[in-house]
């Protein structure tokens, strides 16, 4: 009979933070597959756990899934862990389970820490609905347009990303996304957590100030723009007065309307120049 491959979620950063499951489990596994085996033995020894460990990050991913599939389909039981929260999400781990179902090995989920959900429950935005979208492209083009794509979903938007990027991101997605309430959430569980709430235009403001941000960090954003009822009667010329009072000049004032509106930029300006040539 083949084994079981189990995905074991581990702390995020305090280290009481695992379940009784995942400790029987890490110990009784054959294998534990490793996102860095020299991280994960802190955990480890910390609990007094002895079972031989392998790397399995995503620069030998596609190496390492043929051997573990193939200790699977012998018999033996696996678990794979990422450095911190739960593996696949943004870590290695999608490949191999996929993998796993195709050779008809059992999958089993052992939950635990997860730094999106973390955020999320702390951070007082929406929670009925919300998107995570992972990390943003690194550079600037790639990235605002990915934000443009993410612009009406309809829910709190959560984004992983790095400190030396923070400002460069949070100011994008105040001139794609508008004014919206958003959070940063730098180092959850751990002693320097912090969880800063305001709105894009003031955290970008902060942190485009502060070079000093470090550590592991969420960005959530609220799916509504502040001050902005948008529907198919939305005014174009009302939007593009308020943006040229938030500070834009009248093109990019026009350019963010028809943004927000999700319209051309032609059909934004016919609509802005009817609208202000009507009869009042």
């Amino acid at each position: 009979m083949p084994g079981t491959l189990y995905l074991v979620a581990t702390p995020i950063g305090n280290l009481a933070d695992i379940t009784h499951r995942a400790i029987q489990v890490l110990n009784h596994v054959d294998l534990i597959a490793c996102e860095d085996t020299r991280h994960t033995h802190k955990l480890l020894q910390h609990y007094a756990i002895n079972t031989k460990t392998i790397s399995y990050h995503e620069h030998n991913e596609q190496q390492r899934e043929t051997q573990l599939i193939e200790l699977l389909k012998q018999g033996s039981n696996i678990a794979v862990v990422s450095d911190a929260g739960t593996p696949s999400i943004s870590d290695p781990g999608y490949r191999l389970v996929r993998a796993a179902i195709e050779n008809e090995v059992r999958v089993v989920p052992v939950p635990g820490p997860s730094a999106l959900i973390s955020a999320l429950v702390a951070a007082g935005l929406p929670t009925d609905e919300f998107f995570f979208a992972g990390f943003l492209p690194p550079k600037s083009n790639a990235r605002r347009a990915r934000l443009a794509e993410l612009q009406a979903v309809p829910g709190t938007l959560i984004f992983y990303e790095a400190p030396h990027r923070l400002s460069a991101t949070l100011k994008d997605a105040y001139e794609i996304l508008g004014e919206r309430e958003a959070v940063v959430a730098r180092e959850l569980t751990k002693i320097h957590e912090e969880i800063r709430r305001g709105r894009l235009s003031s955290l970008s403001a902060h942190y485009a100030n502060d070079d000093n941000t470090r550590g592991e960090i969420v960005v959530l954003i609220d799916r509504n723009v502040i001050g902005v009822a948008m529907n198919e009667a939305t005014s174009v010329a009302a939007l593009v007065d308020q943006f040229e009072r938030d500070g834009l000049d009248h093109r990019a004032a026009l350019k963010k309307a028809a943004r927000e509106l999700r319209l051309s930029r032609a059909e934004a300006y016919r609509r802005l120049m009817s609208e202000r040539s009507a009869p009042r």
